[in-house]
């Protein structure tokens, strides 16, 4: 399974929601609170190609984008596959 890395803030209804769906899905993550650490930020939006809102979900090398890619993705069937790589 590939590495999936969350970028979120602990006050962000979207990042507990991207959390709970991996969590049911039995998938580990790497959480990087950008309130706490704010240099985080500033390599989250450049990793997101610009993207200033959380989460920002990153699965192996690729930039998922938010919750609500995510989820689509988990809705088509095509988010199983991403993270089986």
């Amino acid at each position: 399974m590939k590495t999936v890395e969350l970028y979120t803030t602990p006050i962000c209804g979207y990042c507990a929601a991207a959390k709970r769906l991996l969590g049911a899905k039995g998938v580990s993550f790497t959480e990087i609170d950008v309130m706490r650490d704010p240099g985080k930020k500033a390599e989250m939006m450049q990793r997101a190609n610009g993207g200033r809102t959380v989460p920002q979900i990153f699965i192996g090398d690729a930039h998922v984008g938010g919750f609500d890619d995510m989820n689509a993705m988990e809705r088509a069937g095509k988010l199983d596959a991403l993270l089986a790589g």
